[in-house]
């Protein structure tokens, strides 16, 4: 699984990106996770909030999150992983 956090930098943009590499230690998921900061990258996704999280190349989600609610969507996303 990749993952990308999408931000310009920001302090939300940065809390995620802790988060989510936390969330992926914390469960095990095998995963890479990386930030995108460079803003021409940031646009081919077609988002208008940051920071936003994108899952294997898909926007997931857009804007602030708690650590559950990326421990959600990680845990979701791996159950799709596992149907394919």
């Amino acid at each position: 699984m990749e993952i990308k956090i999408l931000g310009t930098g920001c302090s939300s943009c940065r809390a995620l990106f802790e988060t989510v590499k936390r969330v992926v230690t914390d469960t095990g998921i095998q995963a890479s996770v990386a930030k995108e900061e460079d803003l021409l990258q940031i646009m081919s996704y077609n988002v208008l909030s940051l920071p936003a999280l994108v899952i294997d190349g898909q926007v997931v989600a857009k804007g602030p999150m708690t650590e559950e609610q990326v421990r959600v969507v990680l845990s979701s996303q791996c159950g799709k992983e596992a149907r394919q």
